[in-house]
């Protein structure tokens, strides 16, 4: 049987080992992938130290996938080889449960996690439920669409369903992997974007960006300074912090929300009075399904809306992950698994 390379964690806590595996077939409702690019996201840690349940190891990790089909197996269609292709973090759903008979699929009691319930894509080739499987733009490359299958998609999904209207005033909290997407989004989107960091280090990078304003939270109370511009109607959270989050509860406008994708295990402080007066509310959200993914990489593609990436060899994936982990990459670390 024809083999290919992979980089998986052998068990939880492991080290990244780069094998030879034998290359998978797809089964039923499903299809490889020969795998282009993949983006290493912070969410990688669940599989390398085994904070998920029930991951089986050994397991490839990897939910940021751009390549191309190879094979489609039984009862596939609107699929074929040949075909320009990503996955996400979503990696399928059951279609069967309550979320999913009313189409909220990325809320599937079911679901499957792309790297963490089969092999995802630090490896030359995966397999992944159709549904799962977005279609990428020619405009793209594998590079540059990886990134935002995990960092694109929560970003840009996350803004498009707050109900902010072009000139609103929104402002994106941290400037890293999530945040100088954003930033992009909201000003491609046409709204007044904010964008909001501690220190001056990025100050200039948010405006090339898009930014409209930017706010040092060192410096300056962040609340003070939305509510001078007049008040946020969405403040958008990429930054795993729970105090630096609810520092800017207090810049929310009238109908404002604070709507949180940053992943902190801390709670955030909001008083009771903070949300009656002005009718403001604090919601979380996912990335999304493969629709949801297919919107993203077409927007990105018709708005240029780019990811900031490094790149490194597939052999590499360690140092890669750990320039990642250790906050060192300017924003995003994605394998280059075809030129490996």
């Amino acid at each position: 049987m024809a083999t290919m390379k992979a980089v998986q964690i052998p068990s939880a806590g492991g080290d990244f080992e780069v094998v030879e595996k034998d290359i998978p077939q797809p089964g039923p409702g499903e299809v490889r992938i020969q795998v282009d690019a993949c983006g290493i996201c912070h969410s990688d840690v669940f599989v390398k130290e085994g904070l998920f349940p029930g991951i089986e190891y050994p397991r490839v990790p990897g939910h940021e996938v751009a390549g191309r089909i190879d094979k489609v197996g039984d009862g596939v269609t609107g699929f074929a080889a040949g075909q320009r292709v990503g996955v996400g973090w979503h990696g399928g759903h059951c279609f069967a449960c309550t979320p999913c008979r009313e189409g909220d699929f990325v809320s599937c009691e079911n679901g499957k996690i792309t790297g963490i319930t089969f092999d995802g894509g630090y490896a030359e080739y995966m397999v992944a439920p159709h549904e799962a499987v977005a279609r990428m733009p020619d405009a793209l490359t594998p590079q540059d669409a990886a990134p935002l299958l995990c960092a694109g998609i929560t970003t840009y999904n996350a803004l498009r369903n707050t109900g902010a209207q072009p000139g609103d005033l929104v402002a994106v909290q941290g400037i890293g992997g999530l945040g100088h997407l954003a930033v992009q989004y909201a000003k491609k989107a046409g709204y007044e974007v904010v964008a909001l960091s501690r220190g001056t280090d990025k100050k200039q990078l948010a405006l090339d960006l898009g930014a409209d304003h930017y706010i040092d939270a060192k410096a300056n109370d962040p609340a003070e300074a939305l509510q001078a511009l007049g008040g946020a109607r969405v403040i958008l959270a990429t930054v795993p912090n729970a105090d630096a989050i609810t520092q800017v509860v207090g810049g929310l406008g009238r109908n404002g929300t604070l709507l949180i994708v940053g992943v902190d295990a801390e709670p955030i402080q909001v008083s009771p009075m903070q949300l009656i007066q002005g009718r403001r509310k604090v919601m979380g959200w996912p990335s999304g399904d493969a629709r949801d993914s297919e919107d993203t990489l077409n927007f990105s593609a018709l708005a240029d809306v780019r990811p900031m990436i490094e790149t490194y060899p597939l052999e590499q994936a360690a140092e890669a992950y750990a320039r990642m982990m250790n906050n060192e990459a300017r924003f995003r670390v994605v394998l280059d698994v075809a030129g490996s």
